[in-house]
């Protein structure tokens, strides 16, 4: 481990198994926080390479606790964060929405590093009970069409960096790392990230995973649809450009999706958007993103369609509807 960490202090690049090593060494607490900490430094001032992405990857994946839910039928809707805007949750949010326009989600979370409330944050605050039972998730999803993998309970390597991402409060290539890593595999995924490079990173690994994807970064930095600007998308067909005005949406003010500053703001918001007490504008952003992870579970559906339908979801109850039944079943 120490020949590692010197030859990343070094600037100097690791190997696929060196990676892999290394992710391993974290994993069996090899690496104390002070080393942790100084490996995520490394790779503040230098960009991570491919092979060392895929050298951490590998390894998370080979260390994970798995789990078949619904034989991998189901759509992940998970974010890098890191963008630093500090939006509330929209991901998670959106998640519901799906689930309740009947298309099973399979999210995959942890608590937020470099934000007030990461999706864990707000689930654990609203009543979730996380497990990693797979006969429980499994039943969650077959009754409301959700279910959340809390990431540290999966992944030994994150449970460990936890502490030392959260104290450190910038994003890292753990950012990265977390929704390539889902411990259930499901079919689809819609991924935000923070930058276009990285876009074009998870378009490389999901396309040879032969996945149904969506990766998506806001053009002013945001890691999800904020209309605050055009949207990159990279696909399975390509890269596109889209610009949700076209579709009836009006561009929004950053301030209007803003997260709060304490948890309490940030449940408070999550509750009065599944109620469709939202203002419009966070109404607006949470369909938007929706709507994208529909189109992509479902390729008969227009952009169009699965806005409509990610709007009745929530004005007609059924996200709130869903989101309660869940939270009772805990």
């Amino acid at each position: 481990m120490k020949q590692l960490l010197i030859k990343l202090i070094e600037c100097q690049k690791l190997t696929f198994e060196e990676s892999k090593s290394l992710m391993y060494g974290i994993a069996h607490n090899e690496v104390n926080d002070a080393q942790i900490a100084a490996i995520l430094t490394a790779f503040i001032i230098r960009s991570i390479s491919i092979e060392e992405l895929r050298g951490f990857r590998q390894a998370l994946i080979e260390l994970a606790i798995r789990v078949n839910l619904n034989d991998g039928f189901g759509i992940d809707l998970c974010g890098t964060g890191g963008d630093g805007k500090n939006t509330f949750n929209i991901s998670t949010l959106s998640s519901f929405v799906v689930a309740a326009s009947g298309y099973p989600v399979i999210k995959h979370g942890n608590y937020g590093a470099t934000s007030v409330s990461g999706s864990s944050n707000v689930m654990e605050h609203l009543g979730y009970r996380f497990s990693n039972e797979e006969n429980k998730l499994q039943e969650d999803l077959d009754k409301t069409g959700i279910c959340f993998l809390h990431a540290p309970l999966f992944h030994p390597a994150l449970r460990v960096v936890g502490p030392v991402r959260r104290q450190l409060g910038i994003k890292s290539f753990f950012n990265m790392l977390g929704p390539l890593v889902n411990p259930a595999n499901p079919m689809y995924q819609l991924s935000g990230v923070y930058s276009s490079e990285v876009g074009r990173v998870y378009s490389y690994f999901l396309q040879t995973e032969n996945k149904k994807f969506t990766v998506l970064h806001s053009l002013d930095g945001y890691d999800e649809v904020s209309l605050t600007s055009p949207v990159k998308l990279f696909t399975n067909k390509g890269e596109t450009l889209v610009n949700f005005e076209a579709n009836g949406l009006k561009k929004v003010n950053p301030q209007s999706i803003a997260g709060g500053e304490t948890m309490k703001e940030a449940a408070k918001i999550f509750i009065s958007v599944l109620g469709n007490r939202a203002t419009t504008e966070q109404h607006s952003v949470v369909v938007a993103n929706s709507a994208l992870a529909i189109c992509c579970i479902d390729e008969s559906k227009t952009l169009d369609d699965s806005l409509t339908l990610a709007h009745e979801s929530v004005v007609s109850g059924k996200a709130s509807a869903l989101f309660k039944k869940l939270i009772n079943m805990q």
